[in-house]
């Protein structure tokens, strides 16, 4: 280090947040580091010129006269704003946003210095209160949205400070740096003169400006479109980093009746092509992804979809699938008349209706009244299906019964599916034949395990949890395309390949790859349904420093209307149980559903009906769990949900399946399937419960027991005549036998896939674990054994006694002594 020459040494001092201590190694260093041109030029590499002097002042023991004169000959830059600032804060005349001693750590000589070489640069100061160039600008955003007679502080004045004056905040705390792109969305002509001052615009800021360019005008205001056009054009001329991003437009078209001026000066810009996308592009994209959210069932929404339909017509199936959901919602909430709803539809020009369309929008997730639908179904639509011609009530039995099929994949379609039931009696035996047809599941239906390590994505069909994991794939490529065109055609796959115009300058000459258009889409930015208003309202709440973020909120974000599913949903699986009742083979089949996709919500209304005044704390609307449930689980090697096992704690019977406990009536018929336990000699043994036959209720025999003396005859007498005596399980003891058995077979499946891996030779040992349903039903065996113990020990009055009040040379201290009291 010692032999190193000066200018790499230099440049090892300007890496170093401090240099202090390396100053301290040697003579040499400390030598080096008092000369004034190595410390002024440390604070502009390190720093950068905009800082340079404001970092120095904060250092006061190393700034001299000479070095203060080497910064400002270097080209560091000092604005009256900082010298004014430092006025303050030096003779604690004012508290602004430093609240460390910065400049009062400068001596008092070095500081007259500077203030001698402010006077020589920039004359008289305003040093009153209010006065400083800070003040000056914040009125100046404060009064943006006032006319001009009443604006104490014009954009000249601004100007005047940016050119005269070198204004621009000198560090990142200060307040006024978030707030400087503002007076660039107010007034663009101001850029040039930030720039020269050593301004430069953060990409993370440019949304800001252009959302506060297009912000609706208050009443009072003469702002026109004209003006907001021409500001963002002069404002991406001067910087070519500047430009109106999709995020923005789309924000602007949610907005498009509330704020009119902003919308017409957007589509001025599109239509001049200054916009670096296709406007009709954004906004069919815009309005596609209202398909899946619950903000298409919103009145003002709807009514900005439909306007925004009618400004830029579309073509695309998924667009005119959305404007005919918003039409038929709206009719039902307006309560529409037929001939209102036919001009309607003319006039959006998406007809004619087919009876594809009626089906799919009476699936929608967020249609849940269909009178309106049917109705015009039954007088509008062709009655014409599968070169069919049916009657009237027929072709409308029909599209229901279709409609109802589809729904039973829908979980949060219960309002609708009720509604259609009560309207059409006949629909309830349709669902019931449809389900035990369709939707009975066998152990050996499902994907094992050990072959699913790597994609464990099974998911039953019936009962999906909506809220955490969406309502699933509800309108499929198939189902969008028109009746009279095969699917087959790759000219109709506009869903799923549709072309955006994007970059109207590059796109339109070059064809680029699909990578390409997607790169630059990603930098044009995202779309999402958040409206103009929203987005600035959040801007301005946003705390400046981001470790704050978490601890605040961000605006008032329509959150709720993202969500995939209805705003009070009724679960298929409610009405389901509430219509055919708990000890049905169809609710039999939505509970295994249920089981398999851990939907703790219905299985909370399957299980959890609970009466105090009935057996076991079980009420009759309580849904059996069988043993089958567990051997699903086993096969998928999932944990079974905390429902099931807190039922079998409270003394749920134990089922080997569904038919144990259904009727003749309504009883499932299943062809026999392999098991897991085919093996299991208690299953296949001959005294095992009838599959076929309804097992009676089981209850512990009660008995009376005397007091006995340890290791008698009467005791060797009593224990052989309760040998002979038949005693029956109860249903806890009958769940952990069976569990157990499944539990051991689980268990030794495991070990025989382990040594098989660990026989195979391979540079990559790979480690299989337990899966989960093995850990868990080994943790929740152990809980249940022990609950079974309390039972028995309290039903049998059994208490243990551990004390050693017998002689230590005949009693080991293990020995236990056995009370027997009469119950």
């Amino acid at each position: 280090m010692e032999r190193l020459c000066d200018e790499v040494l230099q440049l090892i001092f300007y890496e170093l947040a401090d240099p202090s201590p390396l100053t301290q190694v040697s003579k040499h260093f400390h030598r080096f580091s008092q000369d004034p041109y190595v410390r002024a030029h440390y604070f502009l590499v390190h720093y950068g010129s905009t800082e340079a002097v404001y970092r120095a002042l904060g250092r006061g023991k190393l700034v001299t006269a000479r070095v203060l004169d080497i910064l400002l000959t270097s080209g560091a830059h000092l604005s009256r704003y900082l010298i004014q600032i430092a006025i303050h804060h030096y003779f604690h005349t004012q508290t602004h946003f430093i609240k460390t001693p910065w400049v009062r750590s400068v001596p008092l000589r070095v500081f007259a210095y500077f203030l001698t070489l402010a006077e020589e640069k920039y004359g008289e100061i305003p040093r009153g209160k209010g006065e400083d160039d800070g003040s000056l600008f914040t009125t100046f955003l404060k009064e943006s949205r006032l006319p001009s007679l009443m604006k104490s502080v014009s954009w000249e004045t601004i100007k005047t400070l940016l050119e005269t004056y070198h204004f621009i905040p000198f560090s990142n705390k200060d307040p006024i740096m978030s707030q400087f792109p503002l007076a660039l969305a107010i007034e663009p002509r101001l850029l040039p003169s930030a720039i020269a001052n050593g301004f430069s615009m953060d990409y993370k800021y440019r949304d800001f400006v252009f959302r506060k360019m297009f912000e609706r005008p208050a009443v009072s205001s003469e702002t026109r479109a004209d003006d907001i056009a021409g500001n963002i054009r002069e404002l991406c001329k001067l910087d070519p980093a500047m430009f109106v991003s999709r995020t923005v437009a789309a924000e602007v078209c949610m907005e498009a009746k509330a704020n009119e001026v902003g919308y017409a000066a957007l589509k001025q810009l599109d239509k001049a092509g200054d916009l670096r996308f296709e406007l009709s592009s954004l906004v069919e994209e815009l309005l596609a992804t209202f398909l899946t959210t619950r903000s298409i069932s919103n009145v003002s929404t709807g009514d900005i979809i439909l306007h925004l339909f009618a400004d830029f017509p579309s073509t695309d199936t998924t667009v005119r699938l959305v404007v005919l959901v918003v039409a038929f919602i709206s009719a039902d909430n307006l309560h529409t008349t037929l001939a209102a709803m036919r001009a309607k539809i003319e006039t959006l020009g998406v007809g004619p209706i087919t009876r594809r369309d009626i089906v799919n929008v009476l699936v929608n997730p967020f249609v849940e009244r269909y009178h309106s639908v049917i109705e015009f179904a039954r007088q509008e639509v062709k009655n014409t299906s599968d070169d069919r011609t049916l009657s009237g009530s027929q072709y409308v039995d029909d599209i229901v019964e279709e409609v109802a099929a589809k729904c039973l994949e829908i979980a949060c379609k219960g309002k609708l599916l009720k509604s259609l039931a009560e309207g059409f009696p006949c629909l309830k035996q349709m669902i019931a034949k449809l389900t035990l047809a369709r939707y009975q599941i066998a152990v050996g239906d499902l994907p094992s395990w050990e072959h699913e390590l790597n994609s464990p994505t099974y998911s039953a069909r019936l009962c999906r949890d909506f809220m955490r994991h969406g309502v699933g794939e509800v309108h499929t490529k198939e189902s969008l395309l028109p009746e009279s065109v095969k699917s087959e055609e790759p000219a109709l796959e506009q869903p799923e390949s549709r072309k955006y115009a994007v970059d109207a300058a590059v796109l339109r000459r070059e064809k680029g790859t699909d990578q390409q258009r997607n790169e630059i889409l990603s930098d044009l930015g995202d779309i999402s349904q958040e409206s103009l208003t929203t987005m600035i309202r959040q801007d301005e709440v946003t705390p400046i420093r981001s470790r704050r973020r978490i601890l605040y909120s961000f605006g008032p974000s329509d959150v709720l209307g993202k969500c995939r599913y209805p705003h009070d949903p009724v679960h298929i699986g409610k009405w389901i149980r509430a219509s055919f009742g708990p000890r049905s083979s169809v609710t039999a089949i939505f509970m295994t559903h249920a089981v398999i996709n851990d939907n703790c919500t219905m299985l909370h209304h399957y299980l959890m009906h609970n009466d105090p005044g009935s057996h076991n704390g079980l009420s009759a609307a309580h849904v059996p769990v069988t043993f089958k449930h567990f051997q699903l689980l086993a096969r998928l090697g999932r944990t079974p949900n905390f429902y099931i096992w807190q039922d079998i704690e409270l003394g749920a019977e134990f089922y080997f399946d569904e038919n144990d406990y259904l009727t003749d009536n309504n009883k499932v018929k299943i062809e026999p399937t392999q098991s897991t336990l085919s093996a299991s000699p208690t299953l296949n043994s001959p005294n095992s419960t009838s599959r076929g036959r309804k097992r009676p209720r089981r209850t512990a025999k009660e008995t009376v027991r005397s007091y006995v003396v340890p290791d008698s005859d009467e005791d060797l007498a009593t224990s052989d005549q309760d040998e002979n005596e038949p005693c029956e399980e109860t249903n806890l003891q009958l769940w952990i036998k069976h569990l157990s058995i499944l539990l051991k077979a689980e268990t030794r499946k495991y070990t025989l896939m382990k040594r098989n891996l660990e026989k195979t030779p391979s540079e990559n040992k790979v480690r299989i674990q337990k899966n989960d349903f093995i850990k868990s039903l080994t943790t929740n065996l152990r809980t249940l054994r022990k609950v079974e113990a309390e039972k028995h020990q309290h039903t049998r009055g059994v208490v243990e006694d551990y004390s050693d009040d017998q002689d230590d040379d005949y009693v080991s201290k293990d020995t236990k002594r056995r009370k027997l009291f009469i119950i």
